[in-house]
């Protein structure tokens, strides 16, 4: 995606909604707001899965924010994979970038770089990991209203550009994507031991 049309982008989609606005996405990209969601994530798992393997979720969910957090942050401070993709080095966030100065509605700062999206990231693994294995249309359709919250919360609060946050979900689906091929890889082993039983 070319940086003018990330830019432009990003300017429709960020703007001054007031403070009804300011507060729903600043709780959008909260970790506390979601607290229910994943309660009810684990009871899902939990009802369909039992007790082993809920605790093998929630290993692999913990594991895919810790991995996905990790590589958000490597693009974020230092940037050392910037010769493999060129658009990825450290960024500056839209509202330190030059370019926007004056144009961004901003409601707090943050960091000052933000190639990757980790909200977007870390949210998209875990959501699509519990869709994946749920496999229950309400719950994707759930999962995916929950991820484009977080995302475009990002853009609101001028976190991230449109492109931080395709980067960050692509990131996610192939973390979740791994996590769950590891989740079902353990569910054939525990069935090939009880049919050695």
């Amino acid at each position: 995606m070319n940086t003018t049309i990330d830019h432009n982008l990003f300017l429709a989609l960020n703007f001054d909604g007031g403070a009804f606005m300011d507060g729903l996405m600043l709780g959008c990209s909260g970790k506390v707001t979601w607290v229910p969601l994943y309660l009810l994530i684990l009871w899902l798992v939990y009802r369909r899965y039992g007790w082993r393997n809920l605790l093998l979720f929630l290993g692999l969910a913990i594991l895919g924010v810790v991995l996905t957090d990790l590589v958000a942050g490597i693009f974020k401070h230092s940037g050392p994979l910037k010769n493999l993709f060129p658009e990825l080095p450290p960024r500056l966030r839209p509202m330190y970038t030059p370019e926007l100065e004056g144009l961004v509605h901003v409601i707090k700062h943050g960091g000052q770089y933000g190639t990757i999206s980790a909200h977007a990231a870390t949210t998209c693994s875990v959501a699509m990991l519990a869709a994946l294995l749920l496999k229950r249309g309400w719950f994707t359709a759930l999962a995916t209203l929950w991820v484009l919250l977080v995302c475009y919360s990002r853009i609101y609060l001028a976190y991230h550009f449109p492109l931080d946050i395709l980067y960050g979900l692509l990131l996610g689906v192939l973390v979740a994507l791994l996590l769950f091929m590891v989740f079902k890889r353990f569910q054939m082993q525990e069935k090939e031991q009880i049919s050695q039983l």
